[in-house]
């Protein structure tokens, strides 16, 4: 079995606070400190089983593996074939039930 594709280092705590946040990290922190980032990530799961995404997704990682052996894959392999096919096959529907959960979250958060 292949080694995993090393990653570059973690950058240093210090750096990142010379800056203010931007909006998508301020939305993301304000969302994870209510919750709604862990439900929305369960929400995706629901649908995306729902409408067989996931099936489809193990499939494909089967089909690779099967393909070029499974001595021969790596779940970094896996991740750089798969992910763009993951993420351009999310129905468009999923997409946009998220997206309005995100609008309401963010329009309740305004209103407080």
């Amino acid at each position: 079995m292949r080694a995993s594709v090393k990653r570059p280092p973690t950058p240093d705590a210090d750096e990142e606070h010379d800056q203010e946040p931007t909006l998508q990290e301020i939305i993301n922190i304000k969302l994870i400190e209510s919750g709604e980032k862990e439900r929305l990530k369960e929400l995706l799961r629901e649908r995306l089983i729902e409408c067989g995404w996931r099936d489809e997704m193990k499939a494909l990682c089967r089909a690779f593996t099967k393909k070029k052996g499974r001595n021969n894959v790596t779940v970094d392999d896996l991740v750089h074939v798969i992910t763009p096919k993951g993420r351009a096959s999310v129905p468009d529907s999923v997409k946009a039930e998220l997206l309005q959960r995100i609008r309401s979250f963010l329009a309740s958060a305004a209103a407080h």
